[in-house]
């Protein structure tokens, strides 16, 4: 294909993303005029629901196809987890929104070489894990059983994986923890919330009517549900590493993370986006885990 037939099928697909988004933003608001709680639970499983993520059984990667896995119970739904055996040091791996345990891939060999166990996990509705709704109490709670079954010394978090590692701290303060690390995590939960409200046009009804499901549901306001609020509970040393090229998570949601708590190291990296895969980063990692003189 040419460079203007490229030009022209993105510039035709961000159309149709553009007014399908828009139409099923028409459509909530409408419902919210004659059925307002139903319309406000379609906006949240719109929002709540990953779209990407999943994983076959049948076509697993690789690297989790040479993990032990053991799959969890929790009410009516499951989690996966993947064990790479070591010696007693654990370390606990918990991916972010719209990903997998298979994320670690790259990270993996940095840790193994300090010969520790390494656990990853599938989120909910993510990898080989159940259920259709994602939210960060939830996640957490997935880890509480985790860390009760594996006893990692050490966390390590992306993106909401990330923010769900200071969330579940803050609220448990497990004092088998010694160190976490949190990688191009978000903040403040009401931008992300404002951002999908903004994208559908969502009427001032439905937004309301979002912030107190929140507060209804988590016990939790949109203020409290805050990153940096929950780093500020913390005791355990950490390492926060932002990009400033993120266009996902900007770079000063990092920074405010890291001016909260306080027993941290922040690494602002360049060029690495939201992923945050690079070599230099994980040597860092590393030795901020390994190195007893942190």
């Amino acid at each position: 294909l040419s460079p203007d037939t490229h030009r022209d099928f993105f510039i035709m697909n961000k159309s149709l993303y553009f007014i399908f988004t828009k139409s099923i933003g028409l459509y909530i608001n409408t419902l919210s005029y004659l059925f307002p709680k139903k319309a406000t639970q379609l906006a949240y499983a719109l929002f709540s629901e990953p779209r990407k993520g999943r994983l076959s059984k049948n076509k697993l990667p690789e690297i989790l196809s040479t993990a032990q896995s053991e799959t969890f119970q929790i009410r009516d739904n499951y989690f996966q987890t993947y064990s790479w055996k070591g010696n007693e040091n654990t370390i606990l791996l918990v991916h972010g929104w719209e990903s997998n345990a298979s994320r670690w891939e790259l990270l993996l060999p940095y840790l193994q070489k300090s010969g520790s166990t390494i656990v990853a996990i599938d989120g909910p509705a993510h990898g080989l894990s159940s259920g259709k709704e994602f939210n960060i109490p939830q996640y957490a709670e997935i880890i509480r059983i985790a860390v009760e079954k594996f006893k990692p010394q050490y966390l390590i978090g992306h993106y909401i994986g990330g923010k769900t590692c200071l969330y579940y701290q803050s609220i448990y303060q497990n004092d088998t923890l010694k160190k976490m690390v949190v990688l191009g995590a978000p903040s403040d939960f009401k931008i992300i919330l404002n951002n999908y409200i903004e994208l559908l046009s969502l009427n001032t009804t439905i937004s309301k009517s979002l912030e107190a499901y929140y507060l209804n549901n988590f016990n939790l306001s949109l203020e409290q549900f805050s990153a940096k609020l929950f780093a500020s509970k913390l005791n355990i040393k950490g390492l926060i590493a932002h990009d400033s090229d993120d266009t996902v998570v900007l770079f000063e949601e990092g920074e405010k993370i890291a001016e909260a708590w306080k027993n941290v190291i922040f690494i602002k990296t360049k060029g690495l986006g939201h992923s945050m895969h690079d070599d230099e980063l994980y040597k860092k990692v590393s030795r901020f885990l390994f190195e007893s003189d942190n």
